[in-house]
C-alpha cells in the first residue's frame, strides 16, 4: 500500500520546466503527477512537445495566451482562472503571460512526469523570453 501525501505550495520553485516555466512539485501516484506552474508577467515559453505524457491544466491566475498544434489542427485560445486545457499526447505548445500579472497553472501528468528529456523543443507560435 502506498503513503498518503500531503502539500502545500513551496514558496520556491522546486525547478524549472522545459519550456521555462518555475515548478512548484505537488503530489504524485502511479497514474499521474500534479504540479504548480508559473510563468512571470510578459514572458513567453518555449514551444515544446512531450514524447510519453499527457497534460490537463487548470488555469488560476494571470491571464495569457495558449497555442496548441497537432497535425492539421492548430489553435491559440485565451487562457485565464478557471480555463481548463487538454495537452493530448504529440502535441506541440506554447503559452504566453500577459503584462499584467504572472500566469499560473496547476496541471496533471500522465504518466508522471519522467524527466527533462520527456519535453522536446520545437518551433512554436512566437519568439521565446525565458531563459
Amino acid at each position: 500500500m502506498r503513503a498518503f501525501e500531503t502539500r502545500t505550495l513551496g514558496a520556491a520553485p522546486d525547478a524549472v520546466a522545459p519550456d521555462g516555466t518555475a515548478v512548484r512539485l505537488l503530489a504524485a501516484l502511479s497514474g499521474g503527477s500534479f504540479a504548480h506552474f508559473e510563468l512571470p508577467a510578459g514572458a513567453i515559453s518555449h514551444a515544446v512537445v512531450h514524447r510519453t505524457v499527457e497534460e490537463i491544466w487548470w488555469f488560476v491566475a494571470g491571464r495569457g495566451a495558449l497555442w496548441r498544434r497537432s497535425g492539421e489542427l492548430e489553435e491559440v485560445v485565451a487562457v485565464g482562472p478557471g480555463v481548463c486545457a487538454t495537452i493530448p499526447l504529440g502535441t506541440k505548445f506554447q503559452f504566453r503571460a500577459s503584462a499584467e500579472a504572472p500566469l499560473a497553472f496547476v496541471a496533471v501528468t500522465m504518466p508522471p512526469w519522467p524527466g527533462d528529456a520527456e519535453a522536446e523543443v520545437v518551433e512554436g507560435k512566437w519568439r521565446p523570453t525565458v531563459g
